[in-house]
């Protein structure tokens, strides 16, 4: 492991925005908005689902919905999220993000035009590397500017593992 992966995740999401942030008006300047968006949005969306594979490489291998809620708390740590939990069973997770400081944090460092592609790209992309049998349905987020964003996690067993 190492040493960026031991810090908490709003912490590691702080150090990429950083990085990230110059490459992105770079681009935008370049090529335009849009461009940008869809480049940094499609560059980390592979990067979440090749950590969705190590995890699961590091952890035994594709640990269902069971696995994937062990380690939820990692997102949520120093207090990253506040959320309310809808309803958890063996193939099923919902639940609602009512604060977010991941979006906080972005609109603070000036890259909230592009939060959505730094984290919230990320959810259904690291779930898919982790075990693609996990489906995520999201119809909104505070990213963008809802009160809330919606978690609807579902095992989907006709899936290959």
């Amino acid at each position: 492991m190492t040493t960026l992966n031991r810090l908490p995740i709003l912490e590691r999401r702080r150090i990429q925005a950083e990085v990230v942030k110059p490459i992105y008006a770079a681009l935008k300047a370049e090529a335009g908005e849009e461009t940008a968006k869809r480049v940094i949005g499609k560059a980390i969306i592979e990067a979440a689902i090749d950590e969705g594979k190590l995890f699961a490489d590091e952890h035994g291998g594709p640990g269902g919905m069971k696995g994937f809620l062990s380690f939820q708390h990692l997102w949520d740590a120093d207090g990253a999220l506040e959320s309310e939990v809808v309803r958890e069973s063996d193939d099923e997770y919902i639940y609602k993000v009512t604060r977010c400081r991941y979006a906080e944090m972005y609109h603070e460092m000036g890259v909230g035009e592009i939060g959505f592609q730094l984290s919230c790209n990320r959810d259904a992309t690291f779930i898919e590397g982790y075990d693609p049998r996990i489906k995520l349905t999201r119809t909104q987020t505070i990213m963008q500017g809802a009160s809330h964003c919606d978690f609807h996690y579902k095992m989907d067993e006709s899936e290959e593992n």
